[in-house]
């Protein structure tokens, strides 16, 4: 990489992570907003509960860098409010249990989903022709920033 490149890579890293904060920024600022009455901590869980079924709660607390008794709370909270359930102990370890969503912990989610797909989508909307070109362009080197 010449110095010129590195230079241009520095700049743009620059741009990139101040134009990711911003958009983070408001995509948590509509989450607030739109999570149903749970707390953003309890809509990002059961967020991860869908996407990973079964998971145990201490892997959630690992998961999410928050200590077991934390998410353990967590966890009894939306268990309470119908959201979530647990499975049948595992054979081999009785200590752990799955997390599933229930119906209504689906019904929240994808409720949930499609209200930030909305906000996403009415954001977009506002681009001109150069810049949704330009948008579409920028997807796959972004996903190949964001792959370890």
């Amino acid at each position: 990489m010449t110095t010129r490149q590195s230079e241009r890579s520095v700049q743009l890293a620059e741009e990139l992570r101040d134009a990711i904060k911003l958009l983070v920024r408001e995509i948590r600022r509509d989450a607030e907003r739109q999570t149903s009455g749970l707390s953003l901590m309890q809509a990002m869980l059961l967020g991860v509960v869908s996407h990973h079924p079964g998971i145990g709660v201490a892997e959630l607390a690992r998961m999410k860098q928050v200590r077991t008794p934390t998410m353990s709370a967590q966890v009894k909270a939306l268990e309470g409010a119908g959201l979530l359930a647990r499975d049948a102990p595992d054979p081999e370890d009785r200590r752990r249990t799955g997390l599933q969503l229930t119906e209504a912990g689906q019904a929240i989610t994808d409720e949930m989903h499609a209200q930030r797909l909305d906000w996403l989508v009415q954001r977009v909307g506002r681009l001109d022709a150069a810049q949704l070109d330009a948008l579409a362009a920028a997807i796959e080197p972004l996903k190949t920033i964001a792959r370890p």
